[in-house]
């Protein structure tokens, strides 16, 4: 899942509203074929500003979500009712009998380093992954990286009758050739550890054994599916523009998008909303002086007391809006400073007895849909605009990562593959809470597709540390659970 230079882009698939919850959509709607209602709530606010009269070190802000205000509820009704057709238990034997085969593969690019600035690796993942794709009758297709600093993508598709679903994977992961952790280990029967093993190669894999089992039961012919895997998911390259070009186009030309990321690591969940990630950065200025002078009028309060106020001002008017967090992580000020161009940092000078004359914040910001983030971007402003005596601030956004928002569309294709899991004997699955789906590259679609679901890739745990591991037990079940649910798509369930 993604970080941003970002986790500034992302968080883990772990990691508030007043009101905006999404765009025109029931946040709080709950599908009567058990999809449950998203949020609990959440620990205090918690906010902490260290000042030194110099220099400064400002520590992040989260926050607790106000009462939901009642809002209609629009319950999809579930996609299939009864038991498996035929052809569904032939697509759920089809998987079983090459369960082997996909844990082959899944360990042989798991133990190729495909860190996102590992671009041989990444490549050759992809490699490996167009080979089965065209051995299945997709065309396949390597979308050169080097405009936005990046491996590139591996994008496949094949046209049926059916309407066209986009699955969304990713080859890179967050370790690099550096990494000590980097190959596949079997700890268990049932488990398996190794770097990138759910985040995400086991998901890609699915994929794979997915449409080899809708091949084996004779119906992948007539549908309509387009695969982006991009090799920068971890680490995404510039311009955004660029870098998600290829799955932008793919979405518009698409009704379903479904992302195999490894979600809460709960196969009982699946994501239907994730909050985007973006980030800001904050300066302040002021009159440079002797401190015995500073709140004189002409002198003015300084540079680090506007940022101070700034950063409360934030805190008290937007830290209760549901779904909304904002972090300062970063700050640095005194009587100079000098930014890193290179990587996130930079160096300061300044003394007690010299009133400040910049400040330098950077934070990250997480909406749940458009909407919000525009009107948080808005309020923002407005207290920026507002500055204490002889100080000036401003603020720049970078939206980053865009949020897919809950819709009735979203919950209508998770209710299908809630009927599949039953069906399967699997069990029910009900939505991700929001405030623990991470940033990903499905949300990219959610500008043009009205239906996307996310998180319905390998369990397990650990991702994004060297104890990354997959509870192999999950693998075919999640399989057959995806392939069933892109059957009864092409099918037409979901319309």
């Amino acid at each position: 899942m993604a970080r941003r230079r970002k986790d500034g882009a992302g968080t883990p698939a772990g990691h508030g509203h007043g009101g905006i919850p999404g765009d025109n959509v029931d946040v709080n709607a709950s599908p009567t074929f058990s999809v449950m209602a998203f949020m609990r709530q959440f620990p205090a606010n918690r906010f902490r500003l260290f000042l030194a009269a110099g220099l400064v070190t400002v520590a992040g802000c989260s926050t607790q979500p106000l009462a939901r205000p009642q809002a209609r509820s629009v319950p999809p009704r579930a996609a299939v009712d009864g038991a498996l057709t035929a052809t569904e238990r032939a697509i759920a034997a089809a998987v079983d009998a090459r369960n082997a085969d996909g844990l082959a593969l899944l360990e042989r690019l798991v133990n190729i380093n495909s860190g996102t600035m590992n671009f041989a690796g990444v490549r050759e993942v992809g490699r490996m992954l167009g080979i089965e794709l065209d051995n299945l009758g997709f065309e396949t297709r390597w979308v050169d990286g080097a405009p936005f600093g990046r491996a590139g993508h591996l994008v496949a598709e094949r046209t049926g009758t059916g309407p066209r679903i986009l699955l969304i994977g990713h080859l890179d992961t967050v370790f690099e050739p550096s990494s000590p952790f980097q190959k596949f280990e079997r700890v268990s029967d049932t488990t398996a550890r190794g770097p990138g093993i759910i985040d995400m190669k086991g998901g890609d894999v699915i994929i794979v054994q997915a449409l080899k089992a809708l091949r084996a039961a004779g119906v992948l012919d007539s549908m309509s599916i387009t695969a982006v895997f991009t090799g920068d998911e971890e680490d995404s390259g510039n311009p955004t523009s660029l870098a998600r070009a290829a799955l932008i186009d793919a979405a518009k030309r698409s009704q379903f998008a479904i992302g195999f990321e490894d979600g809460s690591g709960d196969p009982k969940t699946a994501v239907v909303s994730r909050r985007g990630s973006g980030s800001w950065v904050l300066t302040s200025t002021g009159t440079p002086a002797h401190s015995s002078q500073i709140f004189r009028s002409d002198i003015g309060a300084g540079a680090i007391f506007e940022v101070a106020r700034v950063l409360q001002e934030f805190r008290e008017q937007l830290s209760t809006q549901e779904f909304l967090t904002f972090n300062p992580g970063f700050a640095i000020g005194g009587s100079n400073i000098r930014m890193d161009t290179t990587e996130p940092g930079g160096t300061a000078h300044g003394k007690s007895n010299i009133v400040a004359k910049t400040m330098h914040v950077t934070g990250d910001i997480r909406t749940i849909s458009p909407r919000q983030l525009e009107s948080v971007k808005a309020s923002m402003r407005a207290i920026v605009a507002r500055p204490l005596p002889q100080t000036r601030s401003e603020i720049v956004f970078d939206d980053g990562y865009p949020p897919l928002a809950p819709s009735d569309g979203n919950r209508r294709l998770l209710a299908i593959y809630d009927a599949a899991s039953r069906q399967l004997g699997f069990g029910p699955v009900v939505p991700v809470d929001p405030m623990r789906a991470g940033a990903a590259d499905v949300s990219f679609t959610a500008a043009h597709i009205s239906s996307a679901m996310d998180g319905i890739g390998l369990s397990g745990w650990d991702g994004h540390t060297d104890k990354e591991t997959a509870d192999l037990r999950k693998f075919p079940s999640q399989t057959k659970r995806a392939a069933i649910l892109l059957y009864r798509i092409s099918n037409g369930a979901g319309k």
